[in-house]
Formats: C-alpha cells, structure tokens, sequence
C-alpha cells in the first residue's frame, strides 16, 4: 500500500483498516516500518481532529478512588480533614498546591489534572 497523509475522515478510516490489517508485522520488515508509519500518521490526525480536554479534577479523584477501593474517610486521611475533603468533593474549594501533590503522589493522578479548573 501506498503511505500518504491522512487529510480526510475516507484517508482516516482507510489508514485504520490497513493499520488492522497488518497489525502482528513484524518489526524491522517493510510492513512492520510501513504499521509503524501509519500509527505516527494516525496519532497526528486524532489529535488535530479529536482533540479531548482534561478530566474534571473531582471526577478524576472520584474515578481514581472507585478503582482503588477507596472512601470518603479514606480521602480524609488523604486531605488531612474530613472538612476540607468535603469541601472539595462538593467544589466548595479548590485544591491547593500541597493537596494536588499529595493527590498526585497519592492517587497517581496527573498534576495537570487535578490544576484544572473546577
């Protein structure tokens, strides 16, 4: 196949299916550079074409301590006062630098994350 920009959602979609097709090539091959072409070229036409925004920081927090079995009480511990823990989760107050890198260290969340806006 032929490698070219992806400029339109039918160049899109057939780099995908070609990307399908000779995903298990083997590195170091010609389909195996060509597979490695077209994820670079993909990847360029996601981003400029479906750009995704950041999480909002308390549903990050939120998602985070679902996945890590974690409470309320546990986040308290966390914060350092069920008041304050409170307080954000409801987006009363925002998150102050010690609280993000705490959260960040904590709950491995990004700090780019949890700097956003709420």
């Amino acid at each position: 196949m032929e490698i070219k920009p992806i400029k339109t959602e039918l160049d899109y979609k057939d780099a995908l299916h070609r990307m399908e097709a000779i995903f298990s090539a083997k590195t170091g091959t010609s389909e195996g550079d060509e597979l490695e072409i077209l994820g670079i070229l993909i990847e360029q036409y996601e981003e400029a074409n479906f750009p995704f925004d950041l999480p909002d920081p308390i549903e990050a927090i939120m998602f985070r301590m679902d996945q890590m079995g974690l409470n309320q009480q546990d986040l308290t511990k966390i914060i350092g006062s069920k008041s304050r823990a409170s307080e954000i989760m409801n987006r009363k107050r925002p998150l102050s630098i010690r609280q993000i890198r705490t959260l960040q260290k904590t709950l491995n969340i990004p700090a780019e994350v949890l700097l956003k806006e709420y």
